[in-house]
């Protein structure tokens, strides 16, 4: 057995991933030369379950990337003659077939619109948190979320040649573009291993005795270097699981520890994501309770999203809602309906405008969206809705920069005067808008102070996750894509979790790194002892089990939860 752990090893050596390894083989090789088969079945052992330890910490909370095509459109409905609709597998999808998308569903292949009208989310897409509405004849991307009316389109791409494959194969590329990490312990092997031979050798010199050789060696095997980095890991896996943060792999907390550069998303990342009513401008004779309960009375029974911030911001004020009737709708543009008594015409600005004139009230702020009102023929105001900043947003980059990000950047989809508004309320001076996710991915290989750290959300965010250092992914709300290519997963609506992960990996790191000193410390103790001969190899073998249970005991310190002296300052 320890003749075969040997070859495999070796081999490993040869190939250029020596590390500590270097030193085990020379142990087992020594032990066995000089006839202690049982202490070499010990090390064999040891370094077997260190290693077994490495991997489960590699692979704990890791899911596949084939996941990310799992859960891509898998079906689209073909419209055929006669309107006769059938469901077919998304690959059977040809160029021109005309396409039947229903309310909520996720279109399946990039298309032109057929229909008159549509509204789409496209906030996993471009970042753009409000509705994005669509007339017949303009291009829709696979992957947007249909709003709240059945729609057909003309299959423009096949399935693999459409915006959410794409995303895919950027997802995929950027993954394996990654350089590996160097484990922890290696970088502690050369300086160890040189030490450990010599006082090996010294001993065998001077003894004139080649089992001395072999004697200290056993003591001086790397278990504790290879034991001590995953059982933190592990244990700061399960301390930031308990938070709600998942962490991939030991190498990432170990990455998390050493973060530089912070790179945010804009929707649903320093945003909530969804819009909500900022202000209530009455003109007239109109409170502004009086205003937002009758477009609220409106609105109560549409399912759009912006009806649906409407609703939730009159109910939240205490508003009594009186019922509408006579309700007609004009596409597009807006509703009128009788609301306790009183004629109430509520849309876009041209739509009201045509009621009762020109409206010279001044055009929202960039990244707002207004919604005018007009009551019995006047003009009566207008609702501004916009995609509010995390209320914790700016403590959370504050925090970073005493855990040590030097730069702070915002690379978004959206339009550029909206994320500089998000920015310049937050106090980030980069800014990157306006980016496909291709430019995302480019934008984050260009930064130079490293480990950089993205953090997003959306479908649109999944390549630039998985290239960047460090991906976080904001897996409450956001899509599964991200949630895949990420390294971390916030699994709760919080930004100040990414705090919680880079402290985490700070503390396991630290504690990983005194169990590795810690076990070194009592090896070149034992080995020191072991040059006099009064160590037998099989006993050092033993005592060097006691030095392996001392680093993981300590190790497991990382379990413990601890303020962060950093964050006290």
């Amino acid at each position: 057995m320890a003749a075969v752990r040997g070859r495999r090893m070796l081999r490993e050596l040869l190939r250029g991933h020596g590390g500590v390894d270097i030193l085990a083989i020379a142990a087992i090789l020594s032990t066995v030369a000089v006839g202690e088969y049982w202490a070499s079945l010990v090390i064999v052992l040891m370094l077997s379950g260190g290693e077994a330890l490495e991997d489960f910490a590699g692979r704990r909370a890791r899911r596949e990337l084939t996941a990310l095509l799992a859960r891509a459109p898998q079906s689209a409905q073909r419209v055929g003659d006669g309107d006769l609709v059938v469901e077919i597998s998304i690959d059977a999808v040809a160029l021109d077939d005309e396409l039947l998308v229903r309310p909520g569903e996720v279109v399946p292949v990039d298309g032109t619109l057929l229909s008159r009208f549509a509204t789409f989310d496209d906030s996993q897409l471009t970042g753009e948190s409000l509705p994005a509405e669509r007339v017949s004849g303009e291009a829709v991307m696979s992957g947007s979320v249909n709003g709240d009316s059945a729609i057909r389109i003309r299959a423009t791409a096949v399935a693999a040649e459409s915006h959410y494959q794409r995303v895919v194969q950027l997802v995929t590329s950027a993954a394996q573009s990654k350089a590996p990490l160097v484990r922890l312990a290696d970088r502690f092997a050369l300086p160890f291993t040189i030490v450990s031979v010599a006082i090996a050798g010294t001993a065998w010199w001077l003894s004139g005795e080649p089992v001395r050789f072999a004697e200290v060696l056993v003591v001086a095997t790397p278990c504790p270097l290879l034991i001590a980095a995953p059982v933190a890991f592990i244990a700061g896996m399960s301390r930031s699981a308990k938070a709600g943060v998942i962490v991939k792999s030991g190498q990432t907390l170990e990455q998390l520890s050493r973060v530089r550069t912070v790179a945010f998303d804009k929707t649903g990342t320093l945003t909530v994501g969804l819009p909500e009513v900022v202000e209530v401008r009455p003109h007239a004779r109109l409170s502004r309770g009086e205003l937002l309960a009758l477009v609220a009375g409106v609105e109560q029974y549409s399912p759009h999203v912006l009806a649906s911030a409407i609703v939730d911001s009159a109910t939240a004020a205490g508003l009594t809602l009186e019922p509408a009737t006579e309700v007609r709708e004009q596409t597009a543009a807006g509703v009128t309906a009788l609301v306790g008594g009183r004629r109430v015409a509520v849309g876009k600005r041209e739509f009201v405008a045509g009621l009762v004139g020109e409206i010279t009230s001044p055009p929202p702020r960039s990244g707002q969206l207004a919604v005018y009102a007009a009551v019995d023929g006047a003009f009566a105001g207008e609702i501004l809705l916009s995609d509010r900043v995390r209320d914790n947003a700016r403590s959370t980059l504050a925090q970073l920069s005493r855990l040590g990000v030097r730069r702070t950047i915002l690379i978004s989809g959206d339009l550029a005067a909206t994320a500089q508004h998000v920015a310049d309320e937050l106090g980030i001076s980069e800014v990157r808008a306006q980016c496909l996710p291709e430019q995302k991915v480019e934008a984050v290989k260009e930064l130079t102070d490293r480990p950089v750290m993205m953090v997003g959300d959306g479908v649109n965010d999944a390549p630039v996750l998985a290239v960047a250092d460090i991906g976080v992914a904001m897996g409450a709300r956001g899509s599964t894509a991200a949630s895949e290519s990420a390294d971390v997963v916030i699994m709760v609506d919080d930004l100040s979790r990414v705090v919680r992960a880079i402290s985490i990996g700070w503390q396991t790191n630290a504690t990983a790194l005194r169990a590795i000193w810690l076990g070194i410390a009592l090896s070149l103790a034992l080995m020191i002892v072991a040059t006099s001969g009064v160590l037998p190899a099989i006993v050092g073998a033993a005592l060097q089990e006691v030095v392996d249970l001392l680093v993981i005991l300590y190790a497991l310190r990382a379990l413990a939860e601890r303020a962060d002296r950093r964050l006290a300052r």
